[in-house]
């Protein structure tokens, strides 16, 4: 009997394993309801208090190089939301079958693969910003985020919550790209998507419209890559004291 309990038991646990293979999901994924809290905080998390940029401190570099103006920073940040969140999912999926010596260059190559399926689809049909975001978009690939998530996330979680993870931390990276790039563009050039907002410079203050009527002067230092630095060192300062957790002790 003790023996047969224990073939049954071996059984019900080969099973099990077998169906979290073919399903994705463990027992406590099932039960768990697609819209509970705990899924609704792997979208809300990164958009306040574990931001990627501004509190995690990842992603800096395209966040100084390509928010010179809007347009260019919405696509950028559809295209890592694109990326990370069907890398996260390939990887979850993936998770059972990776050996742990070649997860990273597993990753790379999954990584690389939509990368430059994003890349061919942007150049098919949003020439214009794909020659504006240049070598930013295939540098994607080595974006500290997607690969960050990927390891500390996809590989020890289920398809729907890996795939939730990297909507949400891309959607906290695109908020800082698009907030940065809004004052950059607005203040460095006095246009928003490319079109006159603060009014028409003219050669004469006569000439002129808007805020240039009285005078107001481009500031051409926002065009500057160190400024979106400064935007987003205003950004986390905003954020610690709103949020005295985040402030690190010395």
């Amino acid at each position: 009997m003790a023996k047969e309990n224990n073939k049954n038991t071996e059984v019900s646990e080969k099973e099990a394993k077998k169906k979290e293979l073919i399903f994705f999901l463990s027992s406590s994924e099932e039960k768990e309801s697609f819209l509970s809290k705990q899924n609704m905080k792997l979208l809300s998390d990164p958009l306040n208090d574990d931001n990627p940029i501004t509190v995690q401190v990842l992603g800096i570099c395209s966040a100084l190089a390509i928010t010179v103006q809007l347009q260019a920073a919405i696509v950028m940040s559809l295209a890592v939301m694109v990326v990370m969140a069907f890398s996260n999912m390939i990887i979850s999926l993936m998770r059972n079958l990776i050996p742990s010596r070649i997860r990273i260059i597993v990753q790379l190559v999954v990584v690389a693969a939509l990368v430059i399926l994003v890349d061919q689809v942007l150049k098919a049909y949003a020439y214009d910003v794909s020659k504006q975001l240049s070598v930013f978009v295939g540098l994607i690939i080595t974006n500290c985020i997607v690969m960050g998530r990927l390891e500390a996330f996809a590989l020890g979680n289920g398809v729907y919550k890996s795939f939730l993870d990297g909507i949400g931390n891309a959607a906290g990276y695109g908020l800082i790209l698009i907030i940065v790039a809004f004052f950059r563009e607005l203040l460095g050039s006095g246009k928003l998507f490319g079109f006159e907002v603060l009014g028409h410079k003219g050669a004469t203050l006569a000439e002129s419209t808007g805020l240039y009527a009285f005078g107001y002067e481009n500031n051409g230092l926002m065009l500057l890559a160190p400024m979106a630095l400064i935007i987003v060192g205003i950004i986390i300062w905003v954020q610690r004291s709103r949020n005295r957790k985040l402030i690190e002790e010395a």
